[in-house]
């Protein structure tokens, strides 16, 4: 049940780095969000196989940092990364 809050929580998370970064109309509204939940679903099972309980705190934090972290990232370069290819396709249809 735990596992399924933190998804959860990781999703709201990637909704805020989707609207509080720029270049968010580069990519779809649910690809950061997604990438926030997958990203915490791997931590948070690997934090329990490592032994950290999941009703104390640390995990919890861990977790979503981790997870707000990755989409921000994710978030970022594929921005950059779009905003160059569009540059680069435009010059090169003459435009």
């Amino acid at each position: 049940m735990e596992l399924l809050f933190i998804i959860l929580f990781a999703a709201a998370a990637g909704v805020a780095v989707h609207y509080a970064l720029p270049w968010r109309g580069t990519h779809g509204f649910a690809l950061i969000p997604a990438v926030a939940s997958v990203v915490a679903a791997i931590v948070w099972v690997a934090l329990t196989w490592l032994g950290w309980a999941w009703d104390g705190g640390w995990i919890w934090a861990v977790t979503l940092i981790v997870a707000t972290v990755a989409a921000a990232v994710v978030d970022l370069y594929l921005g950059r990364h779009r905003k160059a290819s569009d540059q680069r396709r435009l010059v090169a249809l003459g435009g």
